[in-house]
Protein backbone atom coordinates (compact mmCIF):
# COMPACT_ATOMS: atom_id res chain seq x y z
CA UNK A 1 0.00 0.00 0.00
CA UNK A 2 1.51 3.36 -1.02
CA UNK A 3 1.73 6.51 1.05
CA UNK A 4 -1.49 7.99 -0.36
CA UNK A 5 -3.42 4.79 0.42
CA UNK A 6 -2.07 4.81 3.98
CA UNK A 7 -3.23 8.39 4.42
CA UNK A 8 -6.66 7.50 3.00
CA UNK A 9 -6.97 4.54 5.38
CA UNK A 10 -5.98 6.69 8.36
CA UNK A 11 -8.70 9.23 7.54
CA UNK A 12 -11.31 6.52 6.93
CA UNK A 13 -10.54 4.81 10.24
CA UNK A 14 -11.07 7.97 12.28
CA UNK A 15 -14.28 8.47 14.22
CA UNK A 16 -16.45 11.09 12.52
CA UNK A 17 -18.33 13.56 14.71
CA UNK A 18 -21.42 14.08 12.58
CA UNK A 19 -21.21 17.84 13.08
CA UNK A 20 -20.98 19.72 9.82
CA UNK A 21 -17.66 21.54 9.50
CA UNK A 22 -16.08 20.15 12.68
CA UNK A 23 -14.06 17.19 11.40
CA UNK A 24 -11.95 19.45 9.18
CA UNK A 25 -10.59 21.04 12.37
CA UNK A 26 -9.08 17.73 13.49
CA UNK A 27 -7.88 16.13 10.27
CA UNK A 28 -11.00 14.11 9.53
CA UNK A 29 -12.05 12.83 12.95
CA UNK A 30 -10.81 11.54 16.30
CA UNK A 31 -8.82 8.35 16.73
CA UNK A 32 -10.89 5.36 17.90
CA UNK A 33 -10.90 4.79 21.68
CA UNK A 34 -10.21 8.48 22.35
CA UNK A 35 -11.59 10.17 25.46
CA UNK A 36 -12.89 13.64 24.56
CA UNK A 37 -13.84 16.37 27.01
CA UNK A 38 -16.47 18.90 25.91
CA UNK A 39 -16.25 21.87 28.25
CA UNK A 40 -18.19 25.11 28.49
CA UNK A 41 -20.65 27.23 30.41
CA UNK A 42 -24.37 26.72 30.84
CA UNK A 43 -26.25 26.86 27.55
CA UNK A 44 -23.12 26.53 25.42
CA UNK A 45 -24.46 23.49 23.53
CA UNK A 46 -22.49 20.67 25.17
CA UNK A 47 -25.31 18.11 25.37
CA UNK A 48 -26.37 18.73 21.78
CA UNK A 49 -22.75 18.41 20.63
CA UNK A 50 -22.60 14.99 22.28
CA UNK A 51 -26.00 13.87 20.98
CA UNK A 52 -24.90 14.60 17.40
CA UNK A 53 -21.78 12.52 18.01
CA UNK A 54 -24.00 9.59 19.04
CA UNK A 55 -26.47 10.06 16.18
CA UNK A 56 -23.61 9.81 13.68
CA UNK A 57 -22.65 6.47 15.20
CA UNK A 58 -26.26 5.25 15.20
CA UNK A 59 -26.60 6.11 11.51
CA UNK A 60 -23.53 3.96 10.88
CA UNK A 61 -25.05 1.01 12.73
CA UNK A 62 -22.92 1.41 15.87
CA UNK A 63 -24.23 0.67 19.35
CA UNK A 64 -24.13 3.81 21.52
CA UNK A 65 -24.69 4.74 25.15
CA UNK A 66 -25.68 8.02 26.80
CA UNK A 67 -25.31 8.24 30.58
CA UNK A 68 -27.06 11.28 31.97
CA UNK A 69 -26.30 12.35 35.52
CA UNK A 70 -28.53 15.43 35.37
CA UNK A 71 -31.47 15.21 32.94
CA UNK A 72 -34.11 12.47 32.77
CA UNK A 73 -33.96 10.33 29.59
CA UNK A 74 -37.52 11.23 28.58
CA UNK A 75 -36.64 14.93 28.69
CA UNK A 76 -33.65 14.39 26.41
CA UNK A 77 -35.72 12.31 23.97
CA UNK A 78 -38.47 14.95 23.83
CA UNK A 79 -36.05 17.88 23.50
CA UNK A 80 -34.15 16.32 20.60
CA UNK A 81 -37.30 15.29 18.74
CA UNK A 82 -38.94 18.68 19.25
CA UNK A 83 -35.84 20.67 18.27
CA UNK A 84 -34.37 18.60 15.46
CA UNK A 85 -36.89 15.92 14.54
CA UNK A 86 -34.60 13.01 15.46
CA UNK A 87 -36.42 10.08 17.09
CA UNK A 88 -34.03 8.66 19.67
CA UNK A 89 -36.73 6.30 20.95
CA UNK A 90 -36.52 4.35 17.68
CA UNK A 91 -32.86 3.54 18.35
CA UNK A 92 -33.63 2.67 21.97
CA UNK A 93 -36.33 0.22 20.86
CA UNK A 94 -33.85 -1.34 18.43
CA UNK A 95 -31.36 -1.72 21.32
CA UNK A 96 -28.81 0.36 19.46
CA UNK A 97 -28.96 3.26 21.94
CA UNK A 98 -28.80 2.82 25.70
CA UNK A 99 -29.99 6.04 27.36
CA UNK A 100 -29.73 5.81 31.13
CA UNK A 101 -30.12 8.12 34.09
CA UNK A 102 -27.82 7.63 37.07
CA UNK A 103 -28.85 9.44 40.25
CA UNK A 104 -25.62 10.90 41.68
CA UNK A 105 -27.01 10.57 45.21
CA UNK A 106 -27.60 6.84 44.71
CA UNK A 107 -24.31 6.00 42.99
CA UNK A 108 -22.04 3.65 44.88
CA UNK A 109 -19.70 2.87 42.00
CA UNK A 110 -20.41 4.32 38.56
CA UNK A 111 -17.27 2.88 36.97
CA UNK A 112 -17.55 -0.90 37.22
CA UNK A 113 -21.22 -1.38 36.17
CA UNK A 114 -20.83 1.13 33.33
CA UNK A 115 -17.65 -0.42 31.96
CA UNK A 116 -19.10 -3.92 32.21
CA UNK A 117 -22.18 -2.90 30.22
CA UNK A 118 -20.10 -1.17 27.52
CA UNK A 119 -18.16 -4.39 26.99
CA UNK A 120 -21.25 -6.61 27.18
CA UNK A 121 -23.20 -4.58 24.59
CA UNK A 122 -20.16 -3.93 22.37
CA UNK A 123 -20.77 -0.18 22.62
CA UNK A 124 -18.71 1.92 20.21
CA UNK A 125 -19.62 5.45 21.37
CA UNK A 126 -20.25 6.61 24.93
CA UNK A 127 -21.32 9.96 26.37
CA UNK A 128 -21.34 10.89 30.06
CA UNK A 129 -23.20 14.14 30.80
CA UNK A 130 -21.85 15.58 33.02
CA UNK A 131 -18.83 14.86 35.21
CA UNK A 132 -19.65 17.96 37.28
CA UNK A 133 -21.92 15.87 39.50
CA UNK A 134 -18.93 13.82 40.66
CA UNK A 135 -18.34 16.72 43.02
CA UNK A 136 -21.77 16.11 44.58
CA UNK A 137 -20.99 12.52 45.44
CA UNK A 138 -17.27 12.56 46.16
CA UNK A 139 -16.60 15.38 48.60
CA UNK A 140 -12.80 15.33 48.68
CA UNK A 141 -11.04 16.79 45.60
CA UNK A 142 -8.53 13.93 45.66
CA UNK A 143 -11.32 11.33 45.54
CA UNK A 144 -13.02 13.16 42.64
CA UNK A 145 -9.81 13.10 40.63
CA UNK A 146 -9.14 9.49 41.54
CA UNK A 147 -12.59 8.38 40.37
CA UNK A 148 -12.39 10.42 37.16
CA UNK A 149 -9.02 8.90 36.36
CA UNK A 150 -10.36 5.41 37.04
CA UNK A 151 -13.36 6.06 34.79
CA UNK A 152 -11.35 7.52 31.91
CA UNK A 153 -8.73 4.78 31.93
CA UNK A 154 -11.48 2.17 32.06
CA UNK A 155 -13.30 3.77 29.12
CA UNK A 156 -10.15 3.62 26.99
CA UNK A 157 -9.72 -0.07 27.78
CA UNK A 158 -13.21 -0.87 26.45
CA UNK A 159 -12.23 0.36 22.99
CA UNK A 160 -15.20 2.74 22.82
CA UNK A 161 -14.76 6.36 21.79
CA UNK A 162 -15.97 8.39 24.75
CA UNK A 163 -17.17 11.93 25.25
CA UNK A 164 -17.66 13.63 28.62
CA UNK A 165 -19.09 17.05 29.35
CA UNK A 166 -17.87 19.44 32.02
CA UNK A 167 -19.79 22.58 32.92
CA UNK A 168 -17.70 25.62 33.72
CA UNK A 169 -19.07 28.03 36.32
CA UNK A 170 -19.16 31.74 35.51
CA UNK A 171 -15.71 33.29 35.86
CA UNK A 172 -13.87 29.96 35.95
CA UNK A 173 -10.11 30.14 35.45
CA UNK A 174 -9.66 26.46 34.56
CA UNK A 175 -10.80 24.60 31.44
CA UNK A 176 -12.67 21.91 33.37
CA UNK A 177 -14.69 21.69 36.55
CA UNK A 178 -12.08 19.95 38.68
CA UNK A 179 -8.92 21.18 36.96
CA UNK A 180 -7.75 17.68 36.08
CA UNK A 181 -10.02 16.35 33.31
CA UNK A 182 -8.24 18.34 30.60
CA UNK A 183 -4.96 16.61 31.43
CA UNK A 184 -6.16 13.00 31.48
CA UNK A 185 -8.44 13.09 28.42
CA UNK A 186 -7.09 12.69 24.89
CA UNK A 187 -8.86 15.74 23.50
CA UNK A 188 -10.41 18.95 24.78
CA UNK A 189 -13.01 21.04 22.97
CA UNK A 190 -14.28 24.21 24.64
CA UNK A 191 -17.62 25.76 23.64
CA UNK A 192 -18.08 29.49 24.21
CA UNK A 193 -21.13 31.72 24.30
CA UNK A 194 -19.41 35.10 23.99
CA UNK A 195 -21.29 38.28 24.85
CA UNK A 196 -20.66 41.17 22.44
CA UNK A 197 -22.67 44.28 23.20
CA UNK A 198 -26.32 43.11 23.20
CA UNK A 199 -25.78 39.79 21.45
CA UNK A 200 -23.93 36.54 22.02
CA UNK A 201 -21.60 34.84 19.56
CA UNK A 202 -21.15 31.09 19.67
CA UNK A 203 -17.63 29.80 19.10
CA UNK A 204 -15.57 26.71 19.84
CA UNK A 205 -11.91 25.93 20.21
CA UNK A 206 -10.05 22.63 19.89
CA UNK A 207 -7.47 23.09 22.62
CA UNK A 208 -5.94 19.64 22.59
CA UNK A 209 -5.92 16.46 20.54
CA UNK A 210 -3.22 14.06 21.65
CA UNK A 211 -0.99 12.89 18.79
CA UNK A 212 -2.83 14.88 16.11
CA UNK A 213 -2.48 18.23 14.37
CA UNK A 214 -5.54 20.45 14.70
CA UNK A 215 -6.74 23.99 14.16
CA UNK A 216 -5.63 26.39 16.87
CA UNK A 217 -8.14 29.21 16.69
CA UNK A 218 -11.62 30.21 17.77
CA UNK A 219 -14.15 29.00 15.21
CA UNK A 220 -17.77 30.23 15.05
CA UNK A 221 -20.70 27.83 15.15
CA UNK A 222 -24.44 28.05 15.37
CA UNK A 223 -27.27 25.83 16.50
CA UNK A 224 -29.73 25.32 13.66
CA UNK A 225 -32.85 23.22 13.15
CA UNK A 226 -30.52 20.49 11.88
CA UNK A 227 -28.14 20.73 14.81
CA UNK A 228 -24.74 22.36 15.31
CA UNK A 229 -22.99 23.75 12.23
CA UNK A 230 -19.32 24.79 12.48
CA UNK A 231 -17.76 27.37 10.15
CA UNK A 232 -14.01 26.54 9.95
CA UNK A 233 -13.19 29.55 7.78
CA UNK A 234 -15.26 31.98 9.80
CA UNK A 235 -13.88 34.66 12.07
CA UNK A 236 -14.99 35.43 15.60
CA UNK A 237 -15.14 39.15 16.23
Amino acid sequence: MNKNNNLYREIMDKVKMGIRGFDTLIGGGFYPSSTILISGGAGAGKTLFCIQFLIEGLKNGETCMFITLEEKPEDIINDIKRSFGTDLQKYIDEKKLYLEFQDPFQIIDICSPLLDKIKEKNVKRVVIDSVAVFGMYYKEPFEVRKQLYKLLMGLKETGATSMLTSELPEGATTLARFGVEEFITDALVVLYNIKKENTRIRALEVLKVRGMEHERKLVPFEITKKGIVVYPEGKVY
